[in-house]
C-alpha cells in the first residue's frame, strides 16, 4: 500500500492495511468456505424494525479474481490527494484462507442481519470472482446510495505476532471529506465498542490507539461523503486471530457485533 504503515507486512496499493500485492496463497483442502455455516438473524420483536428508513454501504475488501488481472488493479486512480493502484489482492491466513473471501462472507451476514432490521443495504460487490472495483468506486457506491452510514471490512496482513482489530476513521482531506470526518469518527467509537464487546478480540496490539486508526490515504474514506470506517477484523497472520476468522459461528458474531454497532450510531 502506498504510504505504508510501518510495521505491517506485505502492504499493497490498494485500500487495505495488510494487503499483499502478491497473489495469495491457495486454499487447501479443508479449507473454510463461505458455506461453513449459514448465517443466522437473532430474534427480536415482531415487527420491530429499528434501521427502517435508513441506507447502509457494505464493501467488501478486495475481490477473489484480483491476482488474476493485475493490469487492471495496479492502474493509478485519483485519491483526492494523490493517485494509488485500483485495488490490491489483499492477504490471507498461513492456511491459505483468503481476505476476499473473509470480506465477503462477513458482509453477506451483516447485510442480512441489517436487513432484517429494515435497512436498505448496498454492497460494493457479490461475489468473489470479480475484479475490483477500484477504491474510487468503492467511495462512489455509498454517495450515489446517500448512505447514512458506511463499512469497508478488512483482514490485515500485519506481522504474526500482533494481535486485535482496529478501526480505521478518515483524517480529515481538504476539498473531499472534511464534512463526515466528525461524523466518521462517532461511526467508529459505536462500532469499535460492539465489536469488542461481541467478540472479545482486543484492540490491536501493533497499529493505532485503543483500538482506533486515523488515515488520510485511504481513497474509500479520502472520496466519501458519507459517514464511513474501515475495520481490520483481526490479524489474519497471527494464529490466534486467524482461527477466529476462519470459524464460520466466529464471523457470525462478528457480524451481529458490527449490526449492534450500526444500530447503536444510527439510533
Amino acid at each position: 500500500m502506498a504510504l505504508c504503515l510501518t510495521g505491517l507486512a506485505g502492504c499493497g496499493g490498494g485500500d487495505g492495511a495488510g494487503g499483499s500485492t502478491a497473489p495469495p496463497p491457495t486454499a487447501p483442502t479443508g479449507a473454510p468456505t463461505t458455506q461453513d455455516a449459514p448465517a443466522q438473524t437473532p430474534s427480536r420483536t415482531k415487527g420491530s424494525r429499528p434501521l427502517a428508513g435508513k441506507v447502509i454501504v457494505i464493501d467488501p475488501g478486495h475481490n477473489g479474481g484480483n491476482a488474476a488481472h493485475p493490469a487492471e488493479i495496479n492502474r493509478q486512480v485519483d485519491v483526492g490527494n494523490g493517485k494509488k493502484e485500483c485495488d490490491t489482492t489483499g492477504t490471507a491466513t498461513n492456511g491459505g484462507y483468503n481476505e476476499s473471501t473473509f470480506t465477503l462472507d462477513v458482509s453477506k451476514r451483516l447485510r442480512d442481519l441489517l436487513r432484517a432490521q429494515g435497512a436498505t443495504v448496498k454492497m460494493t460487490r457479490q461475489d468473489d470472482a470479480g475484479v475490483g472495483p477500484c477504491i474510487n468506486e468503492r467511495a462512489a457506491v455509498g454517495n450515489r446510495a446517500h448512505a447514512d452510514a458506511a463499512i469497508s471490512i478488512h483482514g490485515d496482513g500485519a506481522p504474526a505476532s500482533g494481535h486485535g482489530f482496529h478501526i480505521i476513521e478518515p483524517a480529515p482531506v481538504a476539498g473531499f471529506n472534511t464534512a463526515i470526518v466528525a461524523p466518521s469518527a462517532r461511526l467508529a467509537l459505536a462500532l469499535r465498542a460492539a465489536y469488542h464487546a461481541g467478540t472479545g478480540i482486543p484492540y490491536a496490539s501493533y497499529i493505532g490507539e485503543q483500538g482506533i486508526d486515523r488515515r488520510s490515504d485511504l481513497g474509500g474514506l479520502n472520496l466519501s461523503k458519507v459517514p464511513k470506517v474501515f475495520i481490520e477484523c483481526g490479524n489474519m497472520r497471527n494464529a490466534g486471530d486467524a482461527a477466529k476468522m476462519t470459524d464460520a459461528n466466529f464471523r457470525q458474531r462478528m457480524a451481529e457485533s458490527l449490526a449492534r454497532g450500526f444500530e447503536n450510531y444510527l439510533r
